[in-house]
């Protein structure tokens, strides 16, 4: 019995986790790197590591405003009174010494004074012009930030594979380093399929359909360190599909295409991926997305995405976008999974791992989580509505409402 991509059940498709694990096999990162100023830093990927270059804290300062004090002249019952002698804010440290019986007004972050080795806060003393009376329950060392408490010299700060936040620029500006070392962008080369498709703006004909594919998997790119080279609409020929290989892989890192990897008489990726490179596999037992093509093109790896424009999203988000931080150096992650309960019942036949989308929210009790509506892949206005995955396993059929299942919210995917 011959099987297509309609069936629920195909023997020769692989399992996502078995997709996943040779295309995390078969992916190296790329070589090269190059120094940039901090602020072209976010998102990019370091290519070293960084050491602290000194001590965080750099000096022993106050984590409080009040004051600073010896140890020593902590009462250890009643109350003492001592001489304020001086003021220390941050920026304008107090330049003498602390004695015995003497204290100096701190700020917070301001250096703690030599001879002074604790601060006591300001809302427990008492005040009458130069002197201060503090009672009992202190102890040495108390509201003190020292030297290295947070970062010491020559630890590293952030490490290779790192990819660089809003937290992390500011982390190395606290230390003032202005350039690093980072991994060169890889090139995706990327571009659709059809004669149907045409770009946004230009009228069409019957039978005609905007092409939304490549303004979706342009964004996808956007979101992550790579140079992104688009390369238009390439019609159902095969020499037409052939030149764009070809082109592609000369300068790429990455191809993508998306649509021409079905089963059709005019679908032409696969075979001209099989004729240039190395298909690894063409078929995944997911929903949506089975004919996913992966392989590699000269240098180039390649992913061949389904053309419905659902299936395009789902199958780069889990397994085009994992591939492509680790080509750009990216340290190994995945993404966040959370456990809801299905606020109704989710319809589903047994054979493939369903992504259903859905939309996720705070229930009286936890984590709830409502269908987003059709759940074919070509209504890309469900998608739009939706703010996660709901995972369903591939052998498992309808599920109830109130059950608890897998979903994985698109934040920060895209």
């Amino acid at each position: 019995m011959s099987h297509t991509c309609m069936d629920e059940y195909d023997p020769n498709s692989l399992t996502v986790e078995q997709a996943h694990e040779l295309i995390d096999r078969i992916v190296e990162p790329v070589t090269g790197s190059e120094r940039i100023y901090l602020r072209q830093a976010l998102d990019r990927v370091l290519a070293t590591d960084i050491p602290a270059p000194f001590d965080v804290p750099p000096h022993r300062n106050s984590a409080m405003d009040g004051y600073a004090v010896r140890a020593s002249d902590l009462p250890q019952d009643g109350s003492t009174t001592l001489e304020v002698i001086g003021e220390s804010f941050a920026g304008h440290p107090y330049a003498g010494t602390v004695g015995a019986r003497e204290c100096v007004r701190i700020m917070t972050g301001a250096v703690v004074p030599e001879g002074a080795d604790t601060v006591i806060m300001q809302e427990r003393v008492t005040r009458e012009g130069d002197a201060i009376t503090i009672d009992s329950g202190h102890s040495a060392g108390d509201n003190v930030r020292h030297p290295g408490e947070d970062v010491e010299a020559g630890d590293a700060v952030l490490r290779t594979g790192r990819r660089l936040n809003a937290a992390d620029i500011g982390l190395l500006a606290s230390f003032g380093i202005a350039e690093i070392d980072v991994v060169r962008r890889p090139v995706v080369a990327f571009f659709s399929t059809g004669d149907e498709l045409k770009g946004v703006g230009i009228p069409l004909a019957e039978g005609d359909i905007y092409d939304s594919n490549r303004y979706t998997i342009h964004a996808l790119l956007e979101r992550l360190p790579v140079e992104i080279r688009d390369m238009g609409v390439i019609p159902d020929e095969p020499e037409a599909v052939k030149n764009a290989f070809l082109q592609a892989s000369r300068h790429a890192d990455v191809v993508i295409t998306s649509g021409g990897v079905s089963v059709g008489d005019a679908d032409y990726v696969k075979q001209t991926l099989d004729a240039l490179g190395k298909v690894d596999f063409w078929k995944i037992a997911m929903k949506p997305g089975r004919p996913l093509a992966f392989g590699r093109l000269g240098d180039a790896v390649f992913f061949g995405l389904p053309g419905n424009p659902v299936s395009v999203m789902a199958t780069f988000i889990l397994f085009a976008r994992p591939a492509l931080l680790k080509r750009a150096g990216a340290a190994a992650s995945t993404p966040l999974t959370l456990t809801a309960t299905t606020v109704k019942r989710l319809r589903k036949r047994p054979g493939r791992q369903d992504y259903q989308r859905g939309i996720l929210s705070q229930g009286k009790s936890g984590l709830v989580v409502d269908s987003a509506g059709l759940q074919s892949s070509h209504v890309l206005s469900g998608m739009s509505r939706a703010n996660c995955f709901i995972v369903i396993p591939r052998e498992s059929g309808d599920v109830e409402a109130g059950t608890a299942v897998e979903v994985i919210p698109f934040t920060g995917l895209f």
